[in-house]
Parts: C-alpha cells; structure tokens; sequence
C-alpha cells in the first residue's frame, strides 16, 4: 500500500476569525500502480488533499502512511518523502527557474546527492519520457509553450524516480492537442513504469478517458470513490455538488429515456459509440 490517510483533518487560520475546514475526516488508501482521477468544484479540498500527500501541509490532526511509515513520526525524512511522491502544480511556473531546460530538469536529483553523470543521464531521460529532444536542453523555460513548460515540470519531478506522481490540473489553460499530449504521456509512463498517478482535473471527459478511479471531493470530504462508470452513474447526485459526468453520460441516458436497450454505463466516445452500434442492431 503506497499511501494510507486516517482521520486527516486540516484546518486554515486556526484560533483566528478567519477560520475554515479544509478537511474533514478523509480516509483513503491508494494502492502502487493506481492512475486516480481526483475532482470537485473549486474550494472542495482537492489542491489542500493533494499538498498533504507529500508534506507541503501538515495536517491540524490525523495521520498519513507512506509505504507503512507515519510520514508525522519523528525522523521521518521530508525530503526522502518528496523525491518518492512528486507534485506537480498547476501552475508549472512556479517549479522553474534555471537557465535553461537542461539545468532545471537536473535540480532534483542534483538534491539527492548524486554524482554529475548520474544527474544528467536522469535528466536526459525524464526529457525522453516527456517527449522532449536535445533541441531544447539549452531553451529559457520561460520562452516555451504553456504545454512544453508542463513537460518540462513534469520531466523535473520524473527526473527524481518517483513511485508517485501527483499532477494538479496539468492540463488547465491548453488546447485540446496539447492536453491530450500532456495526458497521453502521463498515461504511457504509468502503463511502462507502473508509477502511481494522481490526476487533478476539472474535466470530466479528461478523467473518464485515463483514470481506473475517481475520488469525488465536496466541501472537504469524500463524497465518492469508486470506477468511473460507477461514479457517473451519480450523474444526478454530482449535479447536485456543482460537477457533471461526461457528455457520453447524458447522451446514453437520454437515449435509454427514450426507450434504447443502451448500456448506460460507458464513459468514453469510444466506448458510447460501440454502445450504440450494439443497441441499433
């Protein structure tokens, strides 16, 4: 089990005016090897979840065990943590600041210590993953596209060898070709690495199309955690929070309204438009 999380509570401003829950009693285990899909409505606990999973946040109370350790023991290294469970922010701005694309890439496992060969040959191969050639080793990552630099960023934390791999909204602000190419990496490094993945989104056809399990986030809680067919099968219910399913979702239950044998369960294109050759013949 890579991560397990009882009781976790957090609390913003606390014994001030400004008070607020953030979170409220999560229970979650995430198993090695997991693709999630984690959403909910903006202010839902999502981003605050995700910071604790490597120790950006301590939790007001509560416990998380990576790998059967309590990262709150004492001892416990923060940045062992770090190097095992990478986080990547929405914004990837905010992870890069070298020269050039190279030398950012080489920052996290230059922390660890390792010699300079080492360091490069890493940082070559986390380029490699994220499907950027030599050509933009010596590149500001401030000149490039808000896709490449998401690469880059992702390249920085892969450049760690991590076993988790947490990704808050990687592909928010990107047109469509670009985000499927974010997502389509991603999904190929954890079909050939096996890393756990942890995808933020606020797209549901996103999450539908990568995922194996969704986690539903409301007002700071849990409010489902299952396969994303069963998930959307609330359709109505995640209405009710401020989310959506898919639009595969409503166009197979409309079609079932009006009387179809469709299998309603489906949640890609794909998988809708078998559903509906089926069902016509």
């Amino acid at each position: 089990m890579a991560i397990k999380i009882e009781r976790l509570n957090y609390i913003y401003s606390e014994g001030t005016a400004f008070r607020k829950q953030a979170l409220k009693d999560i229970n979650l285990e995430i198993p090695d090897g997991q693709f999630i899909g984690m959403i909910g409505h903006t202010g839902s606990g999502k981003s605050t979840l995700i910071q604790h999973l490597n120790g950006l946040i301590r939790a007001t109370s509560g416990t998380i065990y990576y790998n059967g350790e309590n990262i709150y023991g004492e001892g416990y290294s923060m940045k062992e943590l770090r190097s095992r469970v990478g986080l990547v922010f929405q914004y990837p701005e905010h992870q890069l600041f070298e020269i050039d694309v190279f030398h950012d890439v080489c920052f996290g496992p230059k922390n660890l210590g390792l010699c300079q060969e080492e360091i490069e040959e890493r940082a070559r191969e986390a380029l490699d993953q994220v499907g950027l050639d030599s050509s933009y080793y010596r590149k500001s990552p401030f000149e490039l596209s808000g896709g490449q630099k998401r690469r880059v960023a992702i390249a920085g934390i892969l450049a760690m060898h991590p076993q988790v791999l947490i990704l808050d909204e990687p592909t928010a602000g990107l047109d469509p070709r670009g985000r499927d190419e974010i997502l389509d990496q991603v999904a190929k490094l954890h079909r050939e690495q096996n890393i756990t993945v942890i995808l933020v989104s606020h797209s549901m056809e996103d999450v539908a199309n990568y995922v194996e399990r969704i986690i539903v986030m409301n007002k700071g809680q849990v409010f489902l955690d299952d396969t994303p067919s069963r998930v959307f099968a609330h359709y109505k219910e995640l209405e009710g929070v401020g989310l959506a399913a898919p639009q595969v979702t409503y166009v197979t239950q409309t079609l079932k309204s009006q009387g179809w044998d469709i299998d309603t369960s489906v949640t890609t294109i794909e998988e809708a438009k078998q559903a509906i050759l089926r069902a016509m013949s």
